[in-house]
């Protein structure tokens, strides 16, 4: 009996943007035909930090199973050139198109978005503006926020925590008036600028046009033992299939990984993902 294929080590290397460079960790498809590329968009401030865990989990897998992996450390955070402070959401949108050109030349296959919580909503953003591309771009959403508003303010509502707990400093202006004004804000150790709130807070989980052949995978995780999307998922859903996305939407069972900084996995959800993926065609 042979012995059993090595898998490829992640490849690291910094791409060259228009400001400054981005870190990337590329995992190379594994087995003679590669199944297709994959694009991993990370979520909003800590909850980076937090699922970094799970996330190189399943990219490992999806490697595994003949799919090329780009993740990419978007301007100012991770490894990469910049300071939080100067991120705003054109450049992160600019770097997630840059990543994706790197990922046309150097994988094949169908080509997936896989966005999670707030970089879901980069991953539809960016599709939006790929949607003139010869193939169609499908989608892998991970516990997506309903709308960068939501997201915003459950960021800014850290500042207020942190005001009741005694950790942070008292300011003369709340993060919103300030951030109205065009001033940075101080929030759980992150500088925000308006800039970024303002085009986060617009961002919306609305469908590209498509063709009927681009699927949208939705993943969600709860405690429970769930099979269905939450309810507040399901009008979102159908403006997809309304849309022409073929969708797939689940929930499985696992912890909510991106809230914490620890060892959580979450075997369901990468079992799923894979799962779900597995029905690709080769153009």
């Amino acid at each position: 009996m042979s012995p059993p294929a090595r898998q490829a080590l992640p490849q690291a290397f910094f791409l060259p943007c228009e400001t400054g460079q981005r870190f990337c960790l590329y995992h190379p498809a594994q087995g003679s035909k590669p199944r297709g590329r994959v694009l991993y968009l990370h979520p909003f401030a800590e909850e980076m930090n937090a699922t970094r865990r799970v996330v190189a989990q399943q990219a490992r897998a999806l490697a595994q199973a003949g799919y090329g992996v780009l993740q990419l450390d978007l301007l100012g955070c991770g490894d990469s050139s910049g300071d939080f402070a100067d991120a705003t959401w054109d450049a992160w949108l600019q770097d997630a198109l840059q990543a994706q050109r790197w990922l046309a030349e150097h994988g094949s296959g169908p080509l997936w978005l896989w966005g999670l919580r707030a970089g879901a909503l980069l991953a539809v953003q960016s599709a939006h503006a790929l949607r003139d591309a010869q193939h169609p771009i499908h989608l892998l959403l991970w516990q997506p926020v309903a709308s960068g508003q939501q997201m915003l303010q459950q960021f800014l509502r850290l500042h207020a925590a942190s005001q009741w707990l005694g950790t942070g400093k008292s300011s003369d202006l709340p993060p919103s008036q300030a951030l109205a004004q065009g001033q940075t804000v101080r929030i759980a150790g992150y500088s925000l600028n308006p800039a970024l709130a303002q085009g986060l807070g617009e961002a919306r989980l609305s469908p590209p046009a498509t063709s009927r052949h681009a699927r949208l995978v939705w993943l969600e995780v709860s405690t429970a033992t769930p099979s269905e999307p939450s309810p507040a998922a399901a009008k979102a859903l159908t403006a997809w299939g309304t849309a022409g996305w073929q969708v797939q939407a689940q929930a499985v069972s696992g912890p909510a990984f991106w809230q914490t900084v620890g060892t959580d996995e979450a075997p369901a959800l990468i079992e799923a993902t894979l799962a779900a993926l597995a029905g690709d065609a080769l153009p």
